[in-house]
């Protein structure tokens, strides 16, 4: 069923302190226009720009999830995120009154209820998701950490941790339902932490607004009395401190049996928000954290940008390559007999390209390079690859048509071996920089797994009525 964006339908706010600067401060939700997407603003900074929440502004995973603009910053705005997700929020604007919003009692529960009660208003305008045709995975295996995200029709989380810790063990969630699952079963879940991270982080000048109302501190280690009584002035608390036969300090309930993996589902549903769309997808996590969920949300948004790509030029399916001969086409400007690009296998928008020449005995250059002896020139084989690289960079265009690639300089090329007819030239493109339209390139070109040839470009973006040599 197609369904529209929508925003809410008046103003609302919350205050509180900050997990980390312990200041007070306040956030407030206003509805904000079709496509807008969520985004944050300062208030507290005159004339600050708004900061989309999306992967391209993260900024710092480390503690939390910090999105900003250069020196602009607001941290720790997963949970804020996952409750703006986990109603299905298209459009809001979020004004934060200093750095970060206020912690609340560590869950989204805070934000949902001030979201609910402001209302939602849907919009003339359908909602975009991201749909995973395909299955995608992230692994880092030294940390036991394993995201994989499966092809659904709706979006689904499954999410397993493991830890040596006796009050927490082997946890597993599911949720199959956003709409009807998230308020009551993951929105309260809140942040946990272990006993010894809590005293660190307090010392390092962090968590400073952190307090027993606000997570659930899992004791992983005994202490004296001598040292509950430090703890309780290191945090200012003036009620006692108990070490818990639960596991938990001062023995606090959790409010669901599994409570700290569907936090960590919580603040995998505030992370997805990164993509900037709605997913659908079944996402199996094993281990994650906020670092892994944004590589993911990275990964996400590459297979996302390059099936624009295919769709943008028209891709015949079902040829098991990237860009064809008419997609290049409607890309290059180069034509007989000097396009030098057949195949396009594989593309990540300014990071790199792999495409193929396959090298005929009727190649044009073979009549004169050398009668008898037929050897691809050097320099055509720069050429194939600088082609290749003008096929990376001239999809960052909106229009690649009003566009030409230029040569600026070239550096340490090296001829390994000869090419011939019949080879299967492969062409390797790696951006090294890229600044206002100049760029540095890495090539690489190989014919099957040999290393013919190698070299740094340098090139820039002219419009198409430039007057300069062209790849």
């Amino acid at each position: 069923m197609l369904k529209n964006q929508q925003t809410i339908k008046e103003s609302a706010s919350y205050a509180g302190v900050g997990l980390h600067t312990g200041n007070k401060t306040s956030i407030t939700f206003k509805p904000a226009p079709v496509n807008n997407g969520i985004v944050f603003k300062r208030i507290d900074v005159p004339d600050s720009k708004p900061i989309p929440a999306d992967v391209d502004h993260v900024l710092d995973i480390s503690r939390g999830t910090t999105i900003g603009i250069g020196d602009l910053k607001v941290h720790t705005v997963e949970h804020v995120l996952a409750a703006i997700s986990g109603l299905e929020i298209d459009n809001i604007i979020c004004e934060v009154d200093g750095n970060e919003p206020p912690v609340g009692d560590g869950s989204s529960l805070p934000f949902v209820e001030v979201l609910l009660k402001a209302g939602f208003m849907e919009q003339d305008s359908p909602r975009d998701y991201l749909v995973i045709d395909r299955t995608i995975a992230y692994s880092e295996p030294e940390r036991g950490i394993d995201i994989v995200v499966f092809p659904s029709d709706e979006f689904r989380i499954t999410f397993m941790v493991d830890y040596k810790n006796p009050a927490l063990g082997t946890q597993y969630t599911s949720m199959y339902s956003l709409p009807e699952e998230f308020v009551t079963e993951f929105a309260a879940a809140r942040t946990f932490c272990f006993l010894h991270e809590v005293e660190e982080l307090r010392k390092s000048g962090l968590i400073q607004g952190g307090a027993l109302d606000n997570a659930v501190v899992i004791i992983d280690r005994e202490m004296s009395d001598t040292e509950l009584r430090d703890l309780r002035k290191l945090f200012g608390i003036d009620n006692q401190v108990t070490l818990s036969k639960n596991g938990i300090l001062n023995g606090k309930e959790l409010r669901y049996p599994n409570e700290p993996v569907r936090h960590k589902a919580l603040d995998l549903i505030g992370d997805l928000a990164l993509l900037g769309m709605p997913l659908k997808g079944h996402v199996m996590a094993a281990r994650s954290g906020h670092a892994a969920n944004a590589e993911l949300v990275k990964l996400i948004r590459k297979e996302f940008k390059k099936r624009l790509i295919q769709s943008k030029y028209q891709v015949r399916k079902g040829n098991n390559v990237f860009l064809d001969s008419e997609a290049i086409n409607k890309i290059l400007p180069h034509r007989y007999p000097f396009l030098l690009v057949d195949q396009v296998l594989d593309l990540v928008p300014l990071e790199y390209v792999v495409g193929i020449k396959n090298i005929s005995n009727n190649e044009p250059f073979f009549q004169g390079h050398f009668p008898g002896k037929p050897i691809m020139p050097g320099v055509l084989i720069v050429e194939a690859m600088a082609q290749v690289g003008g096929i990376m960079l001239l999809n960052s265009e909106t229009d690649p048509t009003t566009k030409l690639v230029v040569f600026t300089g070239i550096d340490n090329v090296r001829f390994r071996k000869m090419v011939v007819p019949g080879d299967q030239l492969r062409c390797e493109v790696e951006m090294g920089s890229f600044r206002r339209s100049m760029c540095k390139m890495y090539g690489r070109a190989f014919v099957g797994d040999d290393l013919v040839c190698e070299a740094e470009m340098m090139a820039a973006i002219v419009d198409n009525d430039n007057k300069g040599l062209t790849l």
